[in-house]
């Protein structure tokens, strides 16, 4: 069965089994009639996944493999910030008239900094450093920058990624490994979406900097599950779970800039119905 849905399902149980309550509390978000959205949260959640011996989609329901990566190339490679630039419409309720969601996500990455190498964004610094510096403790982004929080039409709850690589004995690549830090997580909304999205993009950089894929490690400091969520994930992870499917992306590909969401395939992908209409707090 899929590690994947193992690792989803010991999650909620954990949550919804030993999690405490916002209910009663003051909390920002809110669902669209005005009622308080109040969660069931654990803090400090880690989840490891070894993308050479699984890439992690769900089975249980389906995630759209394109349309997550699609996302995430927005952020880190288009380095955008209006919605008009998606082929989705996930972001359309942070977004003022022009489609912008302010100084948030992509426009963080493509602000140019001053290194000793010269002007780079935080994307062709990482890709810098995994190519003329890989064992480098300072390959990271941050785009959680204090300064540009008013301008943000919503904080980012995925805001870094520190990238590490190692040398595995008797290999002649090396091989990436990364960590998502991330400051809140609706868990049945983006948990395996953004699962998704950080291992194509170790994927992508593993490849175009000639290593090999490793470890996805994601670190999620708050946890949650919606209230109007609990019936739909009890009934969730109890779904019957199937093997997961082989993920493939474009080998020919060599330029990070060069990929699309076309790239990137997976075969034998057997997965439970979907879930319509899931409600989001705002």
């Amino acid at each position: 069965m899929s590690y994947a849905d193992r690792v989803f399902v010991d999650m909620c149980r954990d949550i919804l089994e030993n999690g405490t309550s916002t209910e009663g509390e003051k909390v920002r978000p809110h669902w669209p009639d005005g009622t308080p959205a109040y969660t069931i949260k654990k803090f400090g959640v880690v989840n490891r996944y070894d993308l050479r011996e699984e890439f992690p989609l769900l089975t249980l329901r389906r995630t759209a493999l394109k349309s997550a990566t699609d996302e995430m190339l927005w952020i880190w490679q288009q380095k955008s910030n209006n919605i008009n630039d998606l082929h989705s419409h996930i972001w359309d309720e942070w977004a003022d008239e022009d489609g912008s969601i302010g100084k948030a996500y992509g426009y963080q990455m493509s602000v140019k900094h001053q290194y000793k190498e010269g002007m780079m964004d935080q994307v062709d610094r990482v890709i810098y450093d995994l190519k003329n510096n890989p064992f480098s403790r300072r390959i990271l982004t941050n785009i959680y920058v204090h300064q540009d929080l008013h301008e943000m039409n919503l904080y980012p709850c995925a805001y870094s990624m520190t990238f590490n690589v190692t040398q595995r004995k008797g290999e002649d690549k090396l091989t990436l490994n990364g960590i998502l830090n991330q400051r809140s997580q609706d868990v049945l909304a983006a948990n395996n979406w953004n699962v998704v999205q950080y291992s194509v993009l170790l994927h992508m950089l593993a490849q175009v900097c000639d290593m090999y894929v490793g470890e996805f490690v994601h670190v999620i400091a708050d946890a949650h599950i919606y209230d109007r969520h609990i019936p739909i994930i009890k009934e969730l992870i109890e779904r019957e779970q199937f093997d997961a499917p082989k993920f493939t992306l474009n080998p020919e590909v060599d330029d990070f800039y060069k990929f699309t969401r076309n790239d990137v395939s997976v075969e034998n992908y057997i997965h439970g119905e979907q879930i319509e209409d899931i409600p989001i707090a705002i």
